[in-house]
């Protein structure tokens, strides 16, 4: 069509007034026609690169929160769950379908009164969760095994099966026993979540008040020996203070496991440019959260928000539960999307954070951690299954293949790999003396 018109514009007489007239709406024509071409097949050479590209990297998540799911009677990890009806973004199947190799399993524990009776329910609650996921995998081997290495999570793409990891959320876990680090490291824990919502023996939460005005005494000690065991310190959910405590401490890179850039999204669990530079200078990487409200400011919403703080209120802010009163929790909180529908974020807008970070720490200190059963998803990757989306909007944006291996996977093993050779260089000194 595009040739007929060509052909039919240069014939036209020139000192003829009607084409003379004419002529401008042919090369109009002619110009819209041809950039709709190609843009059509430009969007279809990314499409086809996007999913070539994320064939062929690592891809690996940071942090997700499905144990919470999978510690409860019936979940079946080897079928596919509907995300919108039964409220749970990963499973097996879907971590294939959406290309994800690899995730780290959150043992999560909920924070409670600081004394030795909760810390040991807590310890218990996290062997339990350990127990449920090694569980999980041997009754799924031919889909899933666990992983503790970046190696292993290389061995087990080949053979077609997803890479389980373990990470603990929130240090209180551990309560005021170090050796629980050594434990929960041998039981395949390979990172540790100082805290979570609120302050610990550890530190100071982001979203707590003041009480260390960083980290406390002991809060030293559990860097130290995590760096010794090789388990990383994973600094999302720490206040900055807290942060630049551990930056100026710690012999090992950090990773923020699940956070945004507070340049693009001003809450308090978001990272300024300052700590996003001084990530990067430590050797660390920020995992960047796809939980809308961390992504981008959400639209005022007074009905929904009283509804949330009402359901907050009624489960204290969802600490200190019981699987039973979780279960009922996380019911009444998923009901409110259905009642008030929450405008979320986008692909695009997690791409700006991504976009952001490498512009600002660089593009080796930057990657994923979705959040996924824990709040995390957005329009456009609402669950496992649309991961690869992320990687067509990276192409689109002109990553290179190399960077984006780096992202979707490549800086968290670096790091891994850089905290494991700096504990081994501990114990051979141990050895030695």
């Amino acid at each position: 069509m595009v040739d007929k018109l060509i052909k039919y514009a240069f014939k036209a007489r020139f000192d003829d007034i009607y084409m003379m007239k004419k002529f401008p709406l042919f090369l109009f024509v002619i110009v819209c026609f041809s950039a709709k071409v190609a843009g059509q097949t430009t969007s279809s050479q990314a499409t086809t690169r996007a999913q070539k590209i994320h064939r062929a990297v690592i891809t690996i998540d940071s942090h997700t929160d499905t144990p919470l799911r999978m510690i409860q009677k019936g979940f079946d990890m080897s079928v596919s769950h509907d995300p919108r009806r039964e409220y749970t973004k990963i499973d097996f199947p879907r971590m294939r379908e959406g290309g994800l190799d690899g995730a780290f399993f959150g043992v999560f524990v909920s924070q409670g009164p600081r004394n030795p009776e909760n810390y040991e329910k807590v310890k218990q609650k996290a062997l339990l969760l350990f127990d449920t996921i090694d569980e999980v995998v041997k009754r799924n081997n031919r889909l899933a095994a666990l992983a503790v290495s970046p190696n292993d999570a290389i061995r087990f793409k080949k053979e077609g099966r997803s890479a389980v990891f373990i990470g603990v959320e929130n240090g209180y876990a551990i309560g005021k026993d170090l050796s629980l680090i050594s434990t929960f490291y041998l039981r395949g824990a390979r990172y540790i979540t100082l805290c979570h919502t609120k302050n610990n023996d550890i530190c100071d939460s982001s979203t707590d008040t003041v009480e260390y005005n960083g980290l406390s005494p002991y809060g030293y000690e559990v860097v130290q020996e995590m760096n010794h065991v090789g388990m990383m310190v994973d600094v999302s959910h720490i206040s900055d203070k807290a942060l630049e405590a551990v930056l100026s401490f710690t012999k090992a890179p950090v990773i923020a496991s699940h956070s945004c850039a507070k340049a693009l999204c001003n809450n308090q669990r978001n990272l300024n440019d300052t700590l996003l530079k001084k990530i990067a200078r430590n050797g660390g990487v920020v995992q960047m959260c796809i939980l809308s409200d961390y992504v981008k400011t959400p639209l005022p919403n007074p009905s929904r928000d009283s509804v949330r703080a009402e359901v907050r209120k009624k489960y204290h802010d969802f600490e200190g539960l019981t699987d039973e009163e979780m279960k009922a929790a996380r019911k009444e909180w998923y009901a409110i999307n259905d009642q008030f529908p929450q405008i979320l974020a986008t692909v695009s807008d997690v791409v700006d954070h991504i976009d952001h970070i490498v512009k600002v720490a660089g593009v080796n200190h930057v990657g994923i951690g979705t959040d996924f059963d824990g709040g995390g998803g957005v329009d456009g990757c609402f669950d496992v299954s649309e991961m690869g989306n992320i990687t067509l909007e990276l192409v689109k944006r002109g990553y290179s293949e190399n960077q984006i291996r780096k992202i979707w996977g490549g800086n968290l093993m670096r790091v891994m790999k850089k905290t494991d050779k700096i504990a081994r260089k501990y114990k051979l000194s141990c050895q030695c003396n």
